[in-house]
């Protein structure tokens, strides 16, 4: 609705300065005001504020977290919350103080103590995560100074990391906590923490074991009286508040804020159809993802009447304008006030809202806003309903109420809000003596996720009986709206509470909640095994209730008691366990200490520079991809012509545009008359600004014409011998010979599902071209930086030379990062030279998953013959990967899962064959392990099935049948398994495990709802890429006259700290100080025809490369040295200088060694490998299919670590990312190939709940190599495959119930193993009740690709 009417002012202060908007847009939010606003706030100071980080636009990752203070009207205390800007609707901030990272503390002026330690305990690794991580826990810490681990827990609920595995940075957190959870070190009364102390100084100055990697005693205490004050102006403002109606005027959109109820209610009648918006949770996503569009937006946040909080002697009614978190403190204030049986609802209710998203969305959404969405999926209108609550409904023409009941969730008109009335406040009445509420919910993980399914249920007694007066049962998730099972409670008044009544309640309920095989967001069986498990849950509890009201009812057998506990959420314990430097080391040699990133501090504060960080350039704009909506279809026209209408729209790029080579015969940069995918890149907008570009690319009509086929499985794909590739085959010995003398054979199928990469930081590129010469500076985020120089080349037509690529810093890649942006920079680059502006290109969340492909979902074939006694002595091993629709990476991950595939083991006669399949999804790429993770997944789920068969533990079937001595690979590659086995060796000892193998197999007997698994994983991962020229490596070294050094290598600093071991490499050799060293950037310019920083390789490569370069200098000045052996570092270059010495050198690494013939089937493909071995301890609810990671233990073969520090941080954070491939990472394609699962919302990466309840990190004592540099190792990678030790504990878990229950072993292995396949592998009565459709009756909401 656009206006000439002129806006209010709106008044707010960032960072404890005033800011006043003339002309606010009310579509804008915080994070886009903070991040691109050049307005100038006083004579010098500009708000350009990019330590708020975008990341996914949803409010789902917490990248984007500030502090809000309000001064709250009601209780006239200033409130401090934590929110995602991203979602914070600009206008909505009238009145309130923001403080974002940067005025939290800087570099320049003075660290906040948050700040130092999370940079200090090393909690940062690429650093996109960490300012939204600071702001969380500065949030909580201006609430709580000293904070329970419980309150951190909770205030860092809500932010992803992708790098560090989260324990370093709840770490730092717990360095505030008043009480420390303390582990107590097994009953030696020390902590983990504090141990060695005695015998090792901090940091372990002496040559042996040490659990310390930071100092606590160097942290600067925390000082609340140094925190900015809340500003007195707005302390002023709200203390007489102006009661008039503040009007923002957009392009679109009106934002109307009135100052009392009364206009507020003259307003609805005047706008019907105009929503009302507080915390914007629900709204904002649906205008940015679904297109929602409204042009009178209503904000009542200044009516406290909205607010308020009302006790009666009947119940509660709570204000609709209170925040989530306000009623989590509300509740548990009136719990600690109320006899129990009067709080039933109450504590239903809260324990939900401490599941329910994470602290910042429960900061934001509103109790009314929640109950008004009427989401299917609510995790509070289901109790609501059912506790019989009451809507207290307000207009201008009187006030009414409504039941909060199934008729309104369902929005039937007789039973809804009319549109000109608004939801004032929510009546939750008490419950009573003989009544009982009880509340359940499963999701993919256990925090900040959305339900699969959850309920309410609620049922009255007839006083001092089991008979039942009055029942309520709703659920969640199972339709398009809250349901409540009417009919099933009504048939049942009257009935007593036992068994014959829960088998009928079963019955009726299955009945009456019915969900259709289509049904969308799937999972149709487990959602229906739900219902009825949860409906038992409730019984038991129940009966454990009554039982305390009167002990005449029955007992309920100790066996089936563990069904009433829901796992806790639980701190995170663990010790990390190195060996310290050499006491003899020179105290400046940095190497082999647990040095703190290079930009740990600049991470922590926000000064950082990513990619789009970078300030604006003179006639900058912006570009925005269109995309394919098919999968596979012939393009009949492109109609560009409404998009070019818009204002702001200067240009349309399509492949005509492209001067050069448009990419590869069947991989286009653009797509030209055909696509194959749903997500291919068609053409590009460009436009002033990122909004207009957006819009634009909505008015782009593309006319198609369907082709066959259209495959997306492997099953297709075979079907259709759709293959990318050859086929890649390794064999050894006699495999059909072996099967003919084997006692037993097993065969089998794998299938493991794809994996994004979830960087943080999304993709992203600057392309900048230059006045002159037609040359280019590309700023972009990448692995790679020659690949996108060599790719803008060959599309431009421009020599390599006039292209310069720079690489600050990278926000995680873990290979996606690789090939993917060539692509991004090569179409940025077209429209650079087409407009002859900068473009600036910044995927979002959603374009990013869709277009960029992932882990390769593949799908194994065993058969494995062996002894008796566990022996095995053939396997053959048939692999499939979903290449997707171009070749990308997928001929390389088929053959480094093929020389992977035998792991541990020493099989005489083994066969291995893979394929890359192409089907019509997008092209999958590099991933971190490369292959490894998907297919030594195969290779373990053959030994646990052949130790079923033996009737053997899977561990014995391990140690049997692992390398012992100096052996070959199946590739002829000659190594020493001595380090496995010590790994193997120590995990078990480390772990306790078989005494907790004898422990868990004990607790097993007593418990029948819930079990415990355990594994131990061995792992041999070979390094590196299997070819010479991949290896090699170049740097730069200058010398300046002042004797300080600059350092470039070929590298990306990816989060894995590779700049930060180059210093100390660079300090070592160069015998100087690491604070006389500096690293700018990546730049092909400096060092050219560099090799991506991938395969675990980066920091051994580059490293060789600094070493050869300062060895080169220190040999140019050794005649100095020699000659003024008192002198200083200063005075030796000074010298160097006037004798005209060159203190410039390249320093060069051929490579190592590797190569693989194909046709032979042998070579020596790698240049070393990592061991090491891990032991996962699990719980799982065999009513839900939630699981509990109670223990690791991690013990990893680093060598000489060059920084433990980092390296312990690699091993965790790849453990934990392993970890999420093999449980809860699941990604969802519809019948007609459309990536499902495009953001946080859907697709869950572990959090900080998810990491195990006690985490050990070992790293073995060093020994030497002379391969490497200082006899270090690349640990990047081989912590992912470590992960799967949880699936296999996990997998133990289900064999233990099958095995209970008399059920046959399921050979076919599904990773992840989410809680929907560990719920239906948990097959009981509850499971066989539901009704089954049959798949030829229904087109499914989702297919597997695997």
């Amino acid at each position: 609705m656009p206006s000439t009417s002129r806006s209010d002012e709106l008044v707010f202060f960032v960072n404890g300065r005033k800011v006043i908007e003339r002309n606010v847009d009310p579509e804008g939010t915080l994070l886009t005001f903070l991040r691109k606003n050049w307005t100038l706030l006083s004579k010098s100071w500009l708000l350009r504020l990019t330590g708020t980080k975008y990341a996914c636009g949803r409010g789902g990752c917490g990248a984007c977290t500030v502090m809000v203070s309000k001064h709250d009207s009601v209780s006239k205390k200033i409130r401090h919350f934590s929110v995602t800007a991203c979602l914070m609707p600009i206008c909505s901030l009238y009145g309130a103080a923001v403080t974002t990272v940067e005025g939290v503390g800087s570099i320049k002026t003075r660290l906040h103590p948050v700040q130092e330690r999370i940079a200090k305990s090393h909690g940062t690794q690429c650093g996109f995560c960490t300012p939204g991580m600071v702001m969380s826990m500065y949030t909580l810490l201006r609430n709580h100074p000293q904070p329970s681990e419980e309150q951190l827990m909770e205030a860092l609920g809500g932010n992803l990391c992708r790098c560090t595995g989260y324990r370093p940075i709840f770490e730092s957190g717990r360095t505030f906590c008043m009480e420390a959870n303390c582990c107590q070190q097994k009953g030696t009364g020390k902590c983990c923490l504090d141990w060695g102390e005695n015998d090792s100084s901090p940091l372990g100055k002496k040559n042996e074991i040490c659990t310390k990697l930071f100092a606590k005693e160097e942290f600067q205490p925390l000082d609340p009286t140094q925190e900015l004050i809340f500003p007195p102006e707005l302390l002023r403002m709200a203390e007489n508040p102006e009661k008039q109606t503040l009007n923002f005027y957009g392009e679109r959109v009106t934002w109307i804020s009135p100052g009392t109820l009364k206009d507020l209610l003259e307003l609805k009648a005047k706008h019907p159809k105009a929503p009302l918006v507080l915390g914007n949770t629900s709204l904002g996503p649906g205008m940015k993802s679904q297109g929602h569009f409204h042009p009178v937006l209503l904000s009542p946040a200044r009516i406290s009447e909205l607010s308020m909080v009302t006790k009666t002697s009947d119940g509660l009614t709570i204000g609709a304008g209170c925040s989530l978190a306000q009623m989590q403190v509300i509740l548990a204030e009136r719990i600690s006030e109320l006899p129990e049986e009067k709080t039933r609802t109450y504590r239903a209710l809260l324990k939900h809202l401490r599941s329910l998203a994470g602290q910042q969305i429960r900061n934001m959404a509103s109790l009314g806003g929640h109950v008004m969405s009427r989401h299917c999926y609510s995790d509070l209108n289901p109790i609501l309903a059912v506790g019989n609550s009451t809507l207290n409904l307000i207009s201008a023409e009187g006030t009414r109420q409504i039941p909060l009941n199934e008729h309104f969730l369902a929005g039937l008109a007789s039973a809804d809000i009319e549109p000109e009335e608004i939801l004032e406040s929510v009546h939750i009445p008490h419950s009573q003596k003989w009544e009982f509420v009880s509340a359940f919910r499963q999701a993919q993980c256990q925090q900040n996720a959305l339900p699969h399914v959850n309920a309410g249920m609620r049922v009255l007694f007839k006083g001092g009986t089991d008979s039942i007066e009055d029942l309520h049962i709703a659920y969640g998730g199972v339709g398009a709206a809250t349901i409540s099972a009417h009919r099933s409670c009504q048939q049942l008044l009257g009935r007593r509470w036992n068994e014959l009544m829960l088998d009928e309640a079963c019955r009726l309920l299955l009945d009456e909640v019915s969900l259709p095989g289509s049904a969308p967001g799937g999972q149709v069986e487990f959602k229906r095994t739900l219902v009825v498990s949860f409906l038992f849950k409730f019984y038991l509890e129940v009966l454990q209730e009554l039982k305390k009201l009167d002990g005449c009812y029955s007992e309920i057998s100790e066996r089936f008691l563990s069904a009433l506990e829901d796992f806790p959420v639980t701190i995170p314990q663990g010790v990390q366990t190195y060996q310290s430097v050499d006491p003899h080391q020179p105290l400046q040699d940095p190497v082999g200490r647990p040095i703190m990133h290079l930009s740990g501090l600049k991470h922590a504060t926000g000064e950082a520079i990513f990619c789009d960080d970078i300030p604006m350039v003179d006639k900058e704009l912006f570009m925005a991809l269109v995309t394919s909506s098919r999968a596979h279809a012939k393009i009949i026209s492109i109609d560009v012509s409404k998009a070019l209408e818009l204002p702001g729209v200067v240009d349309v790029i399509t492949a005509e545009d492209i001067p050069g080579t448009n990419g590869a015969e069947d991989d286009k940069l653009l797509a030209v008359d055909e696509v194959i995918c749903v997500g291919q890149i068609i053409c590009a907008v460009v436009a002033e600004t990122d909004v207009q570009a957006k819009r634009a690319t909505e008015k782009i009509k593309i006319t198609y014409e369907d082709l066959e086929p259209v495959i997306f499985t492997i099953k297709d794909a075979i079907k259709h011998n759709s293959f990318l590739c050859p086929e890649k085959k390794l064999e050894q010995g006699n495999v059909e010979e072996a099967f003919e003398k084997v006692d037993q054979i097993v065969e089998g199928e794998v299938h493991v599902g794809g994996q994004e990469h979830f960087y943080m930081e999304t993709q992203r590129a600057l392309v900048i071209p230059k006045t002159e010469d037609r040359e280019l500076d590309i700023y972009v985020s990448t692995q790679d930086p020659a690949h996108v120089q060599k790719t803008v080349s060959s599309t431009l037509n421009i020599p390599i030379s006039r292209i310069t690529c720079h690489v600050k810093r990278v926000g995680g890649g873990f290979g996606g990062k690789a090939g993917k942006p060539a692509v991004f920079g090569a179409i940025a680059a077209v429209g650079a030279i087409k407009t002859g502006h900068p473009i600036r290109l910044v995927l979002d969340r959603e374009d990013d998953m869709l277009i960029t492909g992932g882990r390769h979902p593949l799908f194994g074939k065993y058969k494995v013959g062996f002894m008796n006694n566990g022996r095995i002595k053939a396997l053959d091993i048939e692999c499939f990967i979903n290449g997707g629709c171009t070749l990308d990476e997928s001929e390389l991950v088929t053959e480094f899962l093929i020389l992977k595939l035998e792991n541990a083991y020493k099989i005489r006669n083994l066969r291995f064959q893979g394929r890359a399949c192409m089907t019509n999804l997008p092209s999958n790429t590099a991933f971190r392990g490369f292959g490894f993770p998907q297919g030594a997944l195969v290779t373990e789920s053959c030994i646990t099935a052949v130790a079923a068969k033996c009737g053997l533990p899977p561990e014995k079937i391990r140690e049997k049948n692992m390398y012992k001595t100096i052996d070959k690979t199946i590739y002829n590659q000659a190594f020493n398994p001595e380090t496995l086995i010590r790994c193997w060796n120590e995990c078990l000892d480390k772990s306790s495990f078989h005494s907790r193998r004898v422990q868990a197999e004990e607790f097993n007997k007593k418990n029948y709802w819930k079990k415990k698994g355990i594994a131990v994983i061995p792992m041999k991962f070979s390094v590196g890429f299997a070819a010479t020229s991949y290896h090699q490596a170049a740097a730069l070294v200058h010398i300046y006259t002042d004797g300080s050094v600059l350092v470039t290598h070929g590298g990306s600093e990816l989060g894995q700290g590779i700049h930060t071991k180059m210093l100390q490499v660079a300090s070592r050799e160069l015998k100087i100080p690491m604070s006389y060293i500096h690293i700018c950037e990546t730049s092909t310019a400096t060092v050219p025809n560099t090799i991506a920083t991938a395969a675990s390789i980066g920091a051994d490569v580059n490293g060789r490369a600094v070493q050869n370069a300062c060895q080169i200098l220190l040999k140019r000045l050794e005649p100095i040295i020699k000659k003024y052996p008192e002198g200083s570092w200063e005075d030796w270059i000074e010298a160097a200088f006037e004798q005209r010495i060159s203190l410039s050198a390249t320093g060069y690494f051929r490579g190592y060694k590797a190569f693989m013939d194909w046709e032979k089937g042998v070579g020596d493909p790698f240049p070393y490998y990592v061991y090491g071995a891990a032991c996962s301890e699990v719980e799982i609810d065999c009513l839900t299919g939630a699981h509990k990671k109670i223990r690791t233990d991690i013990v990893m073969d680093a060598c000489c670590s060059l920084n433990p520090a980092i390296d312990i941080g690699q091993i965790e954070g790849s453990f934990i990312q392993g970890m999420g491939l093999y449980t809860t990472e699941e990604l969802k394609y519809s019948p007609e190939g459309v990536l499902y699962s495009r953001s946080p919302d859907e697709y869950k990466i572990p959090a900080i709940t998810d990491v195990p309840e006690e985490f050990n990190v070992s790293l073995l004592p060093p020994s030497h190599t002379p391969l490497t540099i200082y006899s270090s190792k690349g640990l990047g990678e081989s912590g992912m495959f470590l992960g799967s030790s949880v699936f296999f504990a996990i997998a133990d878990a289900v064999a233990a119930v099958r095995r209970e229950r008399g059920i046959a072993e399921d050979f076919t292995v599904q990773s992840p193993a989410t809680p929907e396949w560990v719920r239906m592998a948990c097959a009981d009565q509850f499971t066989e009740m539901i009704p089954r459709d049959d798949p030829k009756t229904f087109k499914p909401w989702s297919i597997p690709i695997a």
